[in-house]
């Protein structure tokens, strides 16, 4: 018997491909027709962004190995939040863009937990035995 359930699954491949489709249409076309101010500022990140679209195009195939990155989205969102914005915030310094990024990453922390497969999570990333060193 299959330890998680089809409808998760299905779940799990509609935010995959929520996230390569916002990321594509976000970054894409600026990746394909950029500046060379753009490049030099931008150009680190939008390439970043574009290789983890492209990585959660293999999530629609293999949701659950693909795991590591959604918990890695959920992981850099918060920590932008609680150590970006959040100061930002405190010292009365958000600016327009910091808000867009605040409320981009806050839609992520709330929905990345709903869609993971918590118990999944913890038998294979916390219980099982490690793999071998040597």
């Amino acid at each position: 018997m299959n330890e998680v359930p089809l409808w998760r699954l299905n779940l799990l491949r509609g935010f995959y491909l929520l996230i390569t489709v916002g990321l594509a249409v976000t970054w894409l076309p600026s990746m394909l027709e950029h500046t060379d101010e753009w490049a030099q500022r931008w150009g680190v990140l939008g390439a970043l962004m574009i290789a983890v679209s492209f990585c959660c195009v293999l999530g629609l195939r293999y949701p659950l190995q693909m795991l590591p990155l959604l918990i890695w989205e959920l992981t850099w969102k918060t920590m932008w939040i609680l150590v970006i914005a959040f100061p930002l915030w405190r010292n009365d310094a958000v600016t327009p863009g910091v808000e867009a990024n605040f409320f981009a990453c806050l839609m992520g922390v709330v929905l990345t937990p709903l869609v993971l497969p918590w118990r999944y999570i913890v038998q294979h990333y916390f219980r099982k035995p490690a793999e071998r060193w040597r």
